[in-house]
């Protein structure tokens, strides 16, 4: 299963959420009922019939419109996505720049999964009241995902543990788990309200200035309390379904996601460790936070032990010796399962990216990514990562000078070192980018330039957008007047005297992308057809045409060979010739194609992909643009390294 037929299932699992969301609300709907012709019963003189419709509906419209007024008020609290989750926990969002040891080891190990997968580095949040071993991942895309850590994870587990642990929560961002299980969050708070709604009228019953205004023949208050009663165990049975709802959707995804940390790590002991600790912990995995119920969902191992009692049924997550049972019997490529749960991790580890030396792993260093793939496993590879990636990353970032590590660290620097990578071009060109930066900044600014200039002129290829990606975190610490001053200069250095270049395309493709606000919601259409949305994918495909292709009828035959790929491309005109694109009319194309459902982007890629393969003779700069186009589209693309 692949990154689009994931989203899908994502979207699936959403109908299953609402048929099992129906079916609790009827539960507690025929509970109230049965209240309501209890009381009416009570209160008669004579017989009253069990089945009453005018009081069946308006106990129905009362309770959904309950229900329905608390979810809405739960999604809009989640507007902003993981964020508010975090936050809501008692998270404390790190800085990425950070000099704390424990922290910064966090960071990294995150940015290294974020580097190796293709995803934006996400933000990071510390539960630092939490002694207990947990993480979770949450947002509605890879582009506003958060990750949060309990310090237990700090403080408990190795490198190797936690980077199993982040494995796991990185297979949730990458297989839509995420957006589903923030609809969950506002879907069940429905179904809590009244429980929670019960239990304060309750409390407040009881706090309300004792007994000088409340006494046992006070009908009134009795009326209340008693419906707060009645709430609070109608209620309940909210939270049961809640949990039953919660168990259905996500225990499955839990063991996909651990067994996809092993395939990112190629190593079993990470996550087989982590999972253990859990088990001797007397914390274990518990999570404190009153919010910990409604969000139990999301975390990396049972939040809240709270129903344990009623079984299997009510769990969020797998028993731990399941989870453990099953990694045993999960493949691990390239190594045996022996060499690597004999991988032992020790006080010496590296903390940060192999910033400050080497890491232990079971990753054999000469493994290398694909160079060259073909049109499938492109799109195979989109949404995952594996090891060889990850090594290759921290193979990267530990070999970098001095002057660049610093880049990665400080915000001014790490826009230099951009500016650095924009001016890679002819010499006339790079003439009038340095006049540019001079007249911009100053002196200074070209002499900063011109020295980190010498390392980045020698980069591998492909090399310069990882390089790029892991300059982001630093950049988005720019005040905002210095971040639209950058990203001003950004764009000039790529078209110099208004001409674009396209070998800097990739380059602000990604950046645009990367520093934009990433809060909302992605809105995809429904729309099961590409006929809306042709001219746009033919602008596209003209883009990547054009930059593999010296000769116009070798471009136009790579052209068509992507167009034959799209869904109803027989209903279409074939071009005859290159159509004539601009760099806005790329951006308007590459914006409304955002917006696409994940089928058709998957069309969209493959198309895209099709394209660029068209002569089986991949090129750097051909891949670099290839991937910067497909992560534009909110899809994970993976370094392709030598």
């Amino acid at each position: 299963m692949n990154f689009f037929e994931h989203q899908d299932q994502a979207r699936r699992n959403t109908t299953k959420l609402l048929v099992l969301f129906g079916l609790s609300i009827a539960v507690i709907i025929l509970a109230f009922y049965g209240v309501a012709i209890a009381l009416l019963t009570a209160e008669a003189t004579g017989p009253v019939a069990l089945w009453r419709l005018g009081v069946l509906f308006w106990v129905a419209s009362g309770t959904v419109a309950f229900m329905a007024v608390g979810s809405s008020v739960k999604m809009a609290q989640l507007s902003q996505g993981g964020h508010s989750v975090a936050r809501g926990l008692g998270g404390r969002q790190l800085d990425p720049l950070t000099t704390d040891p424990t922290e910064q080891r966090l960071v990294n190990v995150v940015s290294e999964m974020a580097l190796a997968s293709g995803t934006p580095i996400p933000a990071i949040y510390l539960l630092d009241d939490e002694p207990g071993i947990n993480a979770f991942a949450a947002g509605y895309t890879p582009s506003n995902a958060v990750i949060g850590v309990t310090q237990g994870c700090l403080e408990q587990l190795s490198r190797d543990e936690l980077q199993g642990v982040i494995g796991h929560e990185f297979s949730h961002i990458l297989n839509g788990d995420m957006g589903l299980n923030l609809k969950l969050i506002g879907v069940i708070h429905g179904l809590l309200l009244i429980y929670i709604t019960g239990r304060m009228i309750l409390r407040l019953g009881y706090c309300f200035d004792g007994s000088s205004r409340r006494s046992k023949d006070d009908k009134g208050s009795g009326a209340i309390l008693a419906a707060a009663l009645a709430m609070l165990v109608i209620g309940y049975l909210g939270v049961l379904g809640g949990r039953l709802i919660k168990s259905a959707v996500s225990r499955e995804r839990e063991f996909l996601a651990d067994a996809a940390a092993v395939q990112y790590t190629r190593n079993p002991e990470g996550i087989a460790g982590a999972l253990r600790k859990i088990g001797q912990l007397s914390a274990g995995s518990t999570v404190s936070s009153p919010m910990a119920e409604t969000a139990s969902h999301l975390f990396f191992g049972e939040a809240n032990g709270t129903l344990s009692f009623l079984g299997g049924w009510f769990a969020t997550h797998p028993p731990l010796r399941e989870r453990l049972r099953r990694l045993g019997q999960v493949p691990v490529a390239g190594a045996s399962l022996v060499e690597v749960l004999s991988t032992s991790s020790t006080a010496a580890e590296s903390l940060v990216m192999g910033l400050q030396g080497s890491t232990k792993t079971a990753v054999r260093q000469e493994a290398t990514a694909i160079a060259s793939p073909s049109a499938g496993q492109f799109i195979t590879a989109l949404g995952t990562t594996d090891a060889q990636r990850l090594t290759q990353v921290r193979s990267l970032l530990t070999q970098l000078p001095p002057a660049v590590k610093a880049a990665l660290q400080e915000p001014s620097s790490a826009a230099d070192l951009v500016y650095a990578l924009l001016v890679r071009t002819k010499p006339a060109r790079q003439a009038q980018q340095i006049e540019y930066l001079t007249a911009t900044y100053g002196p200074d600014c070209k002499q900063r330039v011109g020295q980190l200039y010498n390392y980045v002129r020698a980069l591998a290829p492909g090399q310069d957008l990882l390089l790029l990606e892991a300059l982001i975190p630093a950049l988005k610490q720019l005040d905002p007047e210095a971040g639209q001053q950058f990203m001003q200069t950004a764009r000039a250095l790529s078209q110099p005297g208004g001409q674009l270049l396209l070998a800097n395309y990739p380059l602000q493709l990604i950046l645009r992308k990367r520093l934009s606000d990433g809060s909302a919601q992605s809105t995809g259409t429904t729309t099961d057809t590409l006929s809306d949305r042709w001219g746009d994918a033919l602008t596209l495909l003209a883009l990547l045409a054009r930059a593999g292709h010296t000769r116009p009828e070798d471009a136009l035959y790579a052209l068509k060979l992507g167009l034959s790929q799209l869904p109803g491309a027989q209903k279409q005109p074939s071009p005859n010739q290159l159509p004539s694109i601009s760099s806005a009319d790329i951006n308007a194309s590459l914006g409304r194609l955002e917006q696409i459902s994940p089928k058709l982007k998957q069309a969209i890629v493959d198309a895209c992909a099709h394209t660029v393969l068209a002569d089986n003779n991949v090129t750097p700069a051909e891949m670099g643009l290839l991937r910067a186009v497909v992560i534009t589209l909110d899809c994970p693309a993976p370094p392709f390294l030598k």
